[in-house]
């Protein structure tokens, strides 16, 4: 089946949260407002700090007699902590853990394929999509506590694509259902799992917020939506006219997107991208590098953030189109990751993210000078070859030698 872009469709209300500041109180206040159901899918759900707040909000739904449904991710996450899983057992809140790494965890090629995308509904009325994590912003798991907040952003939307979202979260939910009865020897039960696909409808109620943004849920999975995310991307790219900004925080684009990047400032294109500036994970932050000469060379601006992690993924064209989701613009997730975007169309909402993108540029971005940057020493080559032939390599052991 050929693969397309969802197209997309009016009738969206739209909502920009910066941060897990904004991000958790809208994400609690629509867990506590919930009657029926709450479907959460997350790579982190860590329970320090404010992220406690949107675990209490889940057992308190529960415990009301709502439904919930959480998946998080077997290597971002884990079982949750030993008394949170008492609790959230208790109250009756189905918490399933998307593929274990097991024994060999990362040496397991298949343990690559994660759950990355992080997506809430609630109700089949309001749905979240964006790239934060429930995890507090100033706290990290590997670095302990942040002098800064990290700078990510969600997208809280009611309209047409909530369904899509809540169809999507019910299709992966009966996967692992059925996987895990086939281990216990069921496979009457597997069957029955995977024919009861859809869906009870829920009651429609009337959005509350502003009608009429066009928006699209996009999502990149290992079967039908293989390449969605990135060719979205690129087509945007490829209408540019004025400006393209690009938050993105692990950037190593394949041919194709350096192509189109460079394509676009070649015509006259102001191309600017916000990345990592800060040294988190070896292999992403160095294997990023070796791409900037050929961007560099085309006149596209290369600003890095460093006051905390850059963790967003997001983007801007021509002050009206926009982005914000899971998927960053690397291999793992272009090419192995569950992943989730919201494509928009809306002005004002475009605008919106584009100042505070700009802001962010302005204020916390160092911009790299093409001189330096040629200059740079000779250890940092080495590193950067090594870290980029560990990625080609993982990327070959995965049949995706095409990517480069």
């Amino acid at each position: 089946m050929a693969q397309r872009i969802p197209p997309l469709r009016t009738g969206h209300t739209l909502r920009l949260l910066e941060g897990s500041g904004e991000y958790f109180p809208a994400l609690v206040a629509a867990i506590d407002a919930a009657r029926q159901e709450v479907w959460l899918e997350t790579y982190i759900f860590d329970f320090e700090g404010d992220s406690a707040e949107v675990a209490w909000a889940l057992e308190r739904a529960a415990r009301r007699g709502v439904h919930v449904r959480v998946v998080a991710d077997g290597f971002g996450s884990g079982e949750p902590p030993p008394a949170w899983r008492l609790r959230l057992l208790a109250a009756g809140v189905d918490w399933r853990i998307y593929a274990p790494p097991g024994r060999l965890g990362v040496l397991r090629p298949a343990s690559w394929r994660r759950l990355h995308r992080k997506l809430c509904v609630v109700d089949g009325q309001v749905a979240f999509c964006g790239g934060i994590n429930i995890l507090d912003d100033l706290h990290d798991p590997n670095h302990g506590a942040l002098d800064a907040p990290r700078l990510d952003f969600a997208v809280q939307v009611a309209g047409p694509l909530v369904e899509q979202a809540r169809s999507a979260m019910l299709h992966l939910w009966q996967r692992m259902r059925a996987f895990d009865e086939l281990r216990h020897g069921g496979l009457a039960g597997a069957l029955t799992t995977l024919r009861g696909r859809r869906l009870p409808p829920l009651p429609v109620q009337p959005p509350a917020l502003r009608v009429g943004s066009r928006a699209a849920l996009v999502l990149r999975d290992n079967l039908r939506h293989r390449t969605d995310i990135e060719r979205a991307y690129r087509r945007a790219i490829g209408r540019a006219r004025s400006e393209v900004i690009i938050a993105n925080a692990y950037f190593v684009p394949g041919q194709k997107m350096r192509k189109a990047l460079v394509s676009a400032a070649r015509r006259g294109v102001k191309v600017i991208l916000l990345l990592q500036g800060r040294y988190e994970y070896f292999m992403q932050y160095y294997a990023a590098r070796p791409v900037y000469g050929t961007l560099l060379r085309a006149g596209i601006d290369i600003h890095e953030y460093s006051p905390s992690f850059l963790h967003a993924k997001v983007a801007v064209v021509d002050g009206r189109w926009a982005t914000v989701g899971s998927s960053n613009i690397d291999p793992l997730s272009l090419l192995l990751a569950r992943e989730a975007n919201v494509l928009i169309e809306d002005r004002a909402f475009a605008q919106l993210l584009r100042t505070r993108l700009l802001d962010a540029v302005a204020r916390e971005g160092q911009r790299m000078d093409p001189a330096q940057y040629a200059l740079r020493p000779l250890r940092e080559r080495v590193l950067e070859r090594i870290a980029l032939a560990l990625m080609r390599l993982a990327l070959a052991i995965q049949g995706k030698r095409t990517y480069w």
